[in-house]
Parts: structure tokens; C-alpha cells; sequence
């Protein structure tokens, strides 16, 4: 785990592995602190490449014995492997039995122990901590799996093969590679269910879970069977196994793992109930499941040749989860869903010290990379394309993606190849979208002459780390046209920009119009538009888009806060008035209503702030934001009872998209409300709520209003065994509370018996939020940077993966003023110069120090 000196790995110097791994037979002897592991492998010799280096990863492992083809070798052991100088140049049976530590694995990488149950996490490099193995994407082989212990339930990948009492034998046919390898073993249950393919062959479904959560799995299995159909109709890919496994596991480091034929979940995505999980937990766990199904295909029949690929399987898969969500529920808001997470997560990312192309050049620890860039960005790359080509060949080009490449690990090049052959169009300039960081921004201006309109569009990037110069890019531009009674005159066009400055014409228009650009958000760009207020409020009235009507409206509220807070305005009228009449029309999906009632983030307007040449300041920030909240509640107030009476709540739960919509207004309104009066409506919903999603929104109301304290108690005491409410107590009332508090009971919660910094779910919900109470973290004093820093220290010694992904924080570190950055680059030193500091921690820090 431990290295002074990286090694920097670059794109450049990819080399096949010297051998081919044609078979793995893996035979665990379970052992809390002692569990051995023999392998078997059959190696060739690599005809793809003349070298013939045979070392093998391995971290942590202690070698008990080595032989080839039976008799006994001595390698060369090192911390990061094994190397035999004299391997044969010929087919040969690498036999090894190692011995490894399970219950002291607090990295969660490897094989770990999880309440005493066995559980492994592989991906990216993982495998190298279970045994000896070329642990790199493009060795890809079948595996045999026997596992010999004392628990009930021993799971592999692929189809059981035997089993009797104290072991079980499992066979993957499909060849992965070794990221893919899962073992679970443990005192399990399953929720057991059927699945009939489009060819009818029937496939066993189990979801396993700890004995006492049984009433938790039926929504997750139900998302697994609507997964598995859609993935038939709409890409023709069937299922590939006799049998599907998903494991609900307590401490994982992610949200699940796509291995092949058994999936490993964090309990916290995939176990749900009315009374335990909230509308967002259940549309959160129904896309996960679907986005790990995918991968069946997206990621493992079709893998990554190099970890330099990770876009490949998790842009597409990211991209294929999005268009599930978009059919299971509403479209219009599942895009700005979508826009929103991009804006807060990857648009800072690409704007600060730890920006990198969507296909990074180079990596010290690949853990670092599975960020929002490779993910979000990712999948807004593959969105671009499909809407550049078209949908009959974007999914031409799928179905050849699927025969040409199927059991292949694969580059950029050749996903973009398949487009190119599939539809004649040369994707090289398209490719940049790939290799360039940063976020684009588009600048437009209008001018209407002789009855022509024309939009002129300018593009620029800014510079990037490592990427000062930066050429243009394709990019779709989709555009409407509105006439100035706010009818639609021309259509959603896509208009295709690839030059640095570009101009497109409208002929014969009878008047000028109002255009509306970027519709549905067809490019991952900042827009500048040098539109005045009036007409983004005439597009917030009218806009036929839903995107572009929600974003003119959270343009609206940005202008406002940006005017508040440098020029003491007061809270913008026309955005008032303007959402006071669009949450009232009833005709429009509540859930898209709802949207409409958020705000912009208090990161977000700090970035605005910044880009124009104003140092933020994170308590001015938080004061006009809660202005603007205010004045909202204020005008709105003789609509919120209509628009809680229209919205009724008390049928029947269901997590469907109709009830969690009108769940999602009448808690917006409810928040509002609390602004008025000081808690009463939101105590009378806590006391009366029979379903969590009102339950934990009137708790949160309340512990905005300072009115917390007795409903904060009534929720342990209701909740305190159930460890993902708890998760959820832990977060909201740091999240929500005013800034000053935020410290102090952040603080007292990390004292909490129930605490527990091994457990990456609990970690997130007590030190994530108070990174994410954006005032509160970012105190003029500088002491929540040395909270986060001290923090993330004690964590990189037992989990460095988690620890080094909470950095992000700091990314906007130098945007505040002279004493917060003083405070913040003075927090990173300090992890820095940590003895011992991982591989992962000390690559984010020096990036983040860098800026």
C-alpha cells in the first residue's frame, strides 16, 4: 500500500503481456487471518509480442510454494510481485499457494472481511492482493472456483458447477479478466427469483442479503427483471449465464461492482423499503442495478484493453443507465437530474488542478480516475455522438460494436472505428472530445436582416494542466426557434459546429425570433449568451423545451445571487414572478415543478463569482442564498397550500415516478413553508409521516428552521438499528445545518458510539457532508480544512481509495481569498508531509498542490 516514489504510468508505453492465460482453476481455504489460496494457470506464450517477462503482480501475499508444470521454483519476490527470470518459451502450468489476511484488509481491496462475511472487490487492481496474477484488463481467461469453509453460502462467478458439505465449485465460461473475479462466502439469504430471455432460456435470479433485510430486496429485484428486459429490446443483448447473483455487502468502497454473473453491492444500493429509503434512494438503487447489469455487456463480454479505456465500458454504461432512467421514469427530468450532478461534479473538476481528458494520458493510482470526468463526461461524449449520427446508426453501430469486439478488450480507436465504419463519417476531430480536458465554453450572438436570422457561435476552452493549447471540437448545438407569442416556429434543430467561430442562417422568418439554444443540453459546454433578463424570462415563461425552461429559470436565480451579493440588490422580481406562475400550472409534472423550486449551489455561484473577476466569499454566498429563499417563500406563500392540496401524499406508497414526483413538490413547498413558519407544518409531517421520503424531508426542514433538537433524538431512537437510516441521520443534519453549527456537530458525531470510520458509507455521511456544507467548511478561520485534513490522514492509513477520493474538496482552493488559501494549501501540506501517505493520497495532494 505504501510508496515513497510513484511511478508514473503513461498511455504511451502500453506493451502486451508476454503471455496468454488460457485457463485459472482458484481454490480458496477460508481462514479469517490465514485464508490460502492455490492457483493453477495455464500460460502460452504471447505471439502478439516478442517480450517474454514473466512477473506477476502481487501486494500483501506471502508465497507458500511455486512450481511449473510440478516441479518447484524459487522467483524473485518484490513488494509490488513475483519474477521468474527463466519462465519457458513454450505453453506451461504456473502452480502457487499464498496465504492472505482477510480480517485485517481494512483497504476493502482484495479479498476483505465484512462483518464476518468474505467479500472481494477487484477492480481496478485488487486481484493482485488475492493471489499471483498478471492483474492488468486485456489478460483475459475462463476461471474454476472452489471455495472450502464453514459458511452456508459460497459464491463465485459464472454457473455453480458442485458443491457438498464445507465447499462449492463454481465455472465461468465467458474469459475476463482478473478485476471481474468475485467471491462472497457468509451467513446469507436470498430473495430467489426467475427470468425467461428473449429466447426463452431461463436464468435463476438471487439477491443475498443478511439475514433480518428479506424486506428489503423486492424493489431491487423487480429493477433487475426491467433491466434485464430493456437491455433485450432496446440494445438485443440477452443475459449470457444460467444464473445472476447481486450480494448486499455493509462496507464497500463504491456503490457495486459489475463482476461477471455476481454482482457485489454497497447494502446502501440495493436494499430498500417505504419506511427505510426515500423516492431518491429507490430511483438511485433502480439505476445502479441496471447500470451493473449493463456492464454484462458494456464492460464485461467488451472490457477495456488498458485502464487508460476506462471510459469505454463506464462512459457507454453511464450513458446506457441514463436512457433506463429516461424510459422508466420522466425523460425531461432525468436530463436536467443529470445536467445538474454534471455542473456540481465534473464542470469544477474540469475548471481546477485535477482536470484530465475523459481518457487520461497518464496515472500514478488508477483508483484516482474513476472520477466524474471518466463517468459523467464520459457518458455525455457517447450522448453527443448518438444525437451527431442519429439513432438508426448509433445503433447500427452498437450492433457491430457487439459482433466485432464481443470477448475483446478494447481502445477508443476501435470503439470509434465501429462509427466510422458503420456510417461513413470520420470521427478524428471527434476524438478530441477524448483526449482534450476542460469544459468548452460557447459564446453566442444573434442578428436578424432581410428576413434572415443568424446565430453565431464562438467556441474557446480554456487551458488545463498539462493542455495549454486547445483545438475545436465538434459539438451539437441543438436550437428552437420561439415566436414573440412564445409559439414554437422552427423546431428543435441540431446545427453542427467544428470551426472556432461559426455562423448558421434561418431564411425567410417573418419576424426575428427568440431562439433557444442548447436544447436538452446537447453538449457538455458552458453557454454565454449576452440575452438580457427579459428575454431569459420570456424563454423561463415559454420555452417548449423543459431543459431550457428550467435552465433559463436557474439562470434567472444566478443573475440574482451574483447582484445580491456585489451589489446589495434585492432578490430578482422577474424570477419570482416567474416561477410563482410555472409552479402553479398543473399541468406540468411535479417533479418537474419541484425542480423549478431549487436553487443554484452555493459552490456553484462561488465559481461564477470567481470566473468574473470577484473573490467569494462563502458567508456572503450563504446569506443571499437564504435571501433568495426567503423572498421565494414569501411570494409563493398564497400558492403552497393549493400546491400541497393538489399534490396529495397519503395513497399507498410506491416508488413510482407519478407518486415520487408529487412527493418531491410537496416537500419543496413544505421547505418553503418552513421559512414561514419556523417549523410548525414540517413537525406536524414528521410526527404524521408513514414512508421516509416525508419523514427524513421534514426532518431536514426542521433542522434548517434550528427546531431539530427533539425530532434529531425521536429519529435515533426510532432508527438507531437500522444502519443506512442512520447513514441518512448522520448526513442531512450536517448538510443542513446553518454554517456555524456545522463544525461543532460534525465534531460531536465523529464521538458518536455509532461512528465508524472503518465503514465508507458512515465515513461519507459525517466528514462528506461537512465538506458539503459549502459556508461551513469553507470558515474563515481555515479550521474545517484542518478537520477534513486530519481526517482524511487517519483514513488513508486503513482505507486509501476513500480517503483519496474525498480530496475533492480542496480542488477549488485557489479561487477564495488570500487567508482561505492560505488555510486550505496549508491543510494539503500537511497531508503531504504525512509519513507513510499512500499511493493515492500522495498523487491527488501533489496534483491539487500543483495549481
Amino acid at each position: 500500500m505504501k510508496d515513497a516514489s510513484p511511478t508514473t504510468v503513461y498511455l504511451k508505453d502500453y506493451e502486451p503481456f508476454g503471455y496468454l492465460v488460457e485457463d485459472v482453476h482458484l481454490t480458496f481455504r477460508l481462514a479469517p487471518n490465514a485464508t490460502r489460496v492455490l492457483s493453477r494457470i495455464r500460460f502460452a506464450p504471447n505471439p502478439a509480442t516478442k517480450t517474454r517477462d514473466f512477473f506477476l503482480n502481487g501486494e500483501n501475499v506471502t508465497l507458500i510454494s511455486a512450481k511449473i508444470d510440478g516441479a518447484g521454483v524459487a522467483p524473485e519476490i518484490t513488494a509490488d510481485g513475483l519474477r521468474l527470470e527463466d519462465a519457458p518459451d513454450a505453453p506451461f502450468t504456473f502452480e502457487a499457494e499464498v496465504e492472505i489476511d482477510p480480517a485485517e484488509n481494512t483497504a476493502l481491496e482484495g479479498l476483505y472481511m465484512s462483518n464476518g462475511m468474505y467479500c472481494t472487490q477487484c477492480e481496478a487492481e485488487g486481484f493482485r492482493k488475492i493471489t499471483y496474477y498478471p492483474d492488468r484488463p486485456d489478460v483475459m481467461a475462463t476461471f474454476t472456483v472452489r471455495i472450502e469453509g464453514d459458511l452456508p453460502v459460497m459464491l463465485s462467478n459464472g454457473n455453480p458447477a458442485a458443491s457438498g458439505e464445507g465447499w462449492a465449485e463454481w465455472h465461468d465460461p465467458w474469459p475476463k479478466p482478473s478485476y471481474l473475479f468475485a467471491l462472497v462466502a457468509g451467513e446469507l439469504v436470498a430473495h430467489e427469483d426467475r427470468f425467461t430471455t428473449a429466447s426463452g432460456r431461463a436464468v435463476d435470479l438471487n439477491l443475498w442479503v443478511r439475514p433480518g433485510d428479506e424486506h428489503k430486496c423486492a424493489f431491487g429485484m423487480e429493477a433487475l427483471k426491467k433491466s434485464m428486459r430493456w437491455d433485450e429490446e432496446v440494445y438485443g443483448r440477452e443475459y449470457d449465464l444460467d444464473v445472476f447473483n447481486i450480494v448486499a455487502v455493509d462496507d464497500f468502497n463504491m456503490g457495486a461492482m459489475e463482476n461477471k454473473g455476481l454482482n457485489i453491492f454497497n447494502s446502501a444500493a440495493v436494499l430498500a423499503s417505504p419506511e427505510t429509503s426515500t423516492d431518491a434512494n429507490f430511483e438511485r438503487i433502480e439505476a445502479i442495478i441496471a447500470h451493473e447489469y449493463f456492464h454484462n455487456w458494456t464492460g464485461n463480454r467488451i472490457t477495456c484493453r488498458d485502464w487508460f479505456q476506462l471510459c469505454l465500458k463506464e462512459g457507454l454504461t453511464v450513458f446506457r443507465d441514463s436512457q433506463f432512467t429516461a424510459d422508466m421514469r420522466s425523460a425531461p427530468v432525468k436530463r436536467i437530474s443529470d445536467v445538474i450532478d454534471l455542473r456540481a461534479r465534473q464542470f469544477p473538476e474540469d475548471q481546477g488542478p485535477l482536470a484530465h481528458p475523459v481518457r487520461p494520458e497518464s496515472f500514478q493510482e488508477i483508483n484516482n480516475f474513476y472520477t466524474a470526468t471518466v463517468y459523467e463526461k464520459g457518458a455525455e461524449v457517447i450522448g453527443m455522438l448518438k444525437r451527431l449520427v442519429g439513432d438508426e446508426a448509433y445503433a447500427k453501430a452498437l450492433d457491430l460494436h457487439f459482433e466485432r469486439h464481443d470477448g475483446q478488450a478494447c481502445t477508443i480507436e476501435d470503439w470509434l472505428r465501429v462509427f466510422e465504419d458503420a456510417t461513413g463519417r470520420d470521427m478524428s476531430q471527434f476524438k478530441r472530445w477524448y483526449s482534450q480536458a476542460g469544459t468548452p465554453r460557447l459564446s453566442v450572438a444573434d442578428s436578424y436582416e432581410n428576413g434572415t436570422y443568424t446565430l453565431t457561435f464562438r467556441q474557446h476552452t480554456p487551458p488545463t494542466p498539462g493542455q495549454d493549447q486547445k483545438a475545436p471540437q465538434v459539438l451539437p448545438i441543438a436550437v428552437g426557434l420561439l415566436g414573440q407569442n412564445g409559439e414554437e416556429i422552427v423546431p428543435t434543430t441540431l446545427l453542427e459546429m467544428s470551426e472556432a467561430e461559426q455562423s448558421f442562417d434561418f431564411p425567410n422568418m417573418a419576424q426575428r425570433p427568440v431562439p433557444s439554444i442548447l436544447r436538452g443540453f446537447s453538449a457538455p459546454v458552458v453557454l454565454e449568451q449576452c440575452w438580457d433578463a427579459e428575454r431569459t424570462a420570456f424563454l423561463l415563461a415559454h420555452d417548449t423545451d423543459p431543459f431550457n425552461r428550467w435552465d433559463a429559470g436557474r439562470q434567472l436565480a444566478r443573475e440574482s445571487l451574483v447582484a445580491q451579493i456585489t451589489e446589495g440588490a434585492a432578490p430578482d422580481a422577474s424570477y419570482l414572478d416567474g416561477i410563482a406562475t410555472l409552479v402553479s400550472d398543473e399541468a406540468l409534472d411535479p417533479a418537474f415543478r419541484a425542480l423549478m423550486l431549487s436553487g443554484p449551489t452555493q459552490s456553484e455561484i462561488a465559481q461564477i463569482l470567481h470566473e468574473r473577476r470577484h473573490t467569494p466569499d462563502p458567508d456572503a454566498i450563504f446569506t443571499s442564498a437564504e435571501a433568495l429563499g426567503d423572498a421565494k417563500a414569501a411570494r409563493l406563500e398564497h400558492l403552497l397550500p393549493a400546491i400541497k392540496d393538489a399534490t396529495e401524499i397519503r395513497a399507498p406508497y410506491s416508488p413510482d415516478a407519478d407518486q415520487a414526483g408529487k412527493r418531491a413538490l410537496w416537500s419543496a413547498a413544505l421547505s418553503l413553508e418552513t421559512r414561514l413558519d419556523g417549523g410548525a407544518a414540517a413537525t406536524a409531517a414528521f410526527e404524521s409521516a408513514d414512508n421516509m421520503t416525508i419523514q427524513l424531508a421534514a426532518l431536514t426542514c426542521l433542522v434548517r428552521a434550528g427546531a431539530d433538537e427533539d425530532a434529531l433524538a425521536a429519529f435515533e431512537a426510532q432508527w438507531k438499528d437500522d444502519r443506512l437510516v442512520m447513514d441518512k441521520w448522520f448526513a442531512m443534519q450536517i448538510a443542513a445545518t446553518a454554517p456555524e453549527n456545522a463544525l461543532p456537530r460534525a465534531r460531536h458525531l465523529t464521538e458518536h458510539p455509532a461512528f465508524d470510520l472503518k465503514n465508507p458509507n458512515r465515513f461519507r455521511a459525517v466528514i462528506g457532508a461537512f465538506a458539503m456544507n459549502h459556508a461551513g467548511f469553507h470558515r474563515a478561520d481555515g479550521e474545517g480544512y484542518d478537520f477534513l485534513a486530519g481526517w482524511l490522514i487517519t483514513l488513508d492509513a486503513k482505507n486509501p481509495q476513500t480517503a483519496a477520493r474525498m480530496c475533492a474538496p480542496f480542488q477549488s482552493w485557489t479561487r477564495y481569498d488570500a487567508d482561505r488559501r492560505a488555510s486550505m494549501k496549508a491543510a494539503l501540506e500537511r497531508i503531504a508531509a504525512t509519513p507513510d501517505l499512500s499511493r493515492d493520497m500522495s498523487e491527488m495532494v501533489s496534483r491539487l498542490l500543483a495549481a
